[in-house]
């Protein structure tokens, strides 16, 4: 028996995106454990994911940081990987393989490249492509990397919802990360009196909003979710979000699990990326890509969800 080693340290739309992958990678090494290494702050909602024997912590400090370089190493040789699939192929994940896994067979971007192509044209393919050509590369059977299934992650929710509303809803995801305000659709305020009006009586409108987002949330005329005034954990936001009965969001971690639970719902994308290359859209979840977030109007958005709905 070997063990084999996965490094995702995030985003959650990331690591959403990988758990397909993660679920090809155990049935291929199905004999061997499987161990993830990501952040803290998914460390506990992976530990629930079927396909891993044991979930690992890099807290991402600095490089600089010698002694905690130092101490991650020691934690690591322990378990004398035999493989590592780097799915986050970043310059720190670079940075690992040359200093702290030094001399382990490693599937990353680099090793799936064909002879000549460039890096730079590898990345303008759709994630969830190019993790599938990762794995082939290493002779893994991809079943599942392009359609991850996440029912794994979901906690049933229903007695929480049932404090805040009565009937369906519609769930809101208007905030993003503070690093990427250019995916911020700045309308959502307007949008939401629209779908009141329009779909009174049928649908409620609800969000959960993350630690940062809860002030925000409350300038919004809407049912503001929370755990014993908390924000949901990862699984609760999964459960959420199955039980809705649509969704409309940012690019954003919550609009990778609408995806991949087939949720009906509708993302918006400006310039910063494309729904194709973050491997978004489809029958169901669909999407509106513009040049610029601010020249989409609600009037756009509600014939969507009409369209949708109706």
């Amino acid at each position: 028996m070997s063990n084999i080693l996965i490094i995702k340290h995030g985003s959650l739309g990331d690591l959403i995106q990988a758990n397909g992958a993660i679920k090809d990678i155990k049935k291929n090494f199905s004999q061997d454990k499987v161990f993830l290494l990501t952040t803290p702050h998914y460390a506990e909602f992976m530990s629930s994911c079927p396909y891993l024997d044991g979930v690992l912590i890099d807290k991402r400090l600095p490089r600089w940081n010698l002694f905690y370089l130092r101490n991650l190493k020691k934690m690591l040789d322990r378990f004398n990987f035999e493989k590592v699939f780097d799915l986050q192929n970043s310059s720190r994940t670079k940075f690992y393989k040359k200093f702290i896994l030094r001399d382990i067979d490693w599937s990353s971007t680099e090793t799936s490249l064909e002879p000549k192509q460039k890096k730079s044209d590898f990345d303008q393919e759709p994630v969830l492509k190019r993790m599938k050509i990762q794995l082939q590369k290493s002779g893994i059977e991809t079943k599942f990397t392009e359609n991850p299934d996440l029912n794994w992650a979901s906690k049933n929710i229903t007695s929480l919802m049932n404090q805040y509303i009565d009937g369906n809803y519609i769930a809101v995801f208007p905030f993003c990360s503070s690093k990427h305000k250019e995916k911020v659709w700045p309308y959502f305020g307007d949008l939401i009196k629209e779908i009141k009006n329009l779909y009174k009586g049928k649908y409620n409108v609800v969000v959960a909003p993350g630690p940062k987002e809860i002030t925000l949330a409350k300038q919004l005329d809407v049912n503001i979710i929370l755990n014993k005034e908390k924000p949901l954990d990862l699984m609760e936001l999964v459960g959420f979000i199955k039980g809705s009965s649509y969704v409309i969001s940012n690019d954003t971690g919550p609009a990778h699990i609408t995806k991949h639970l087939n949720k009906k719902g509708l993302v918006l994308f400006g310039s910063h990326t494309s729904p194709k290359k973050v491997s978004l859209g489809g029958d169901n979840f669909k999407s509106i890509e513009v040049k610029s977030l601010k020249d989409l109007s609600v009037t756009t958005v509600i014939d969507k969800i009409k369209a949708d709905l109706n």
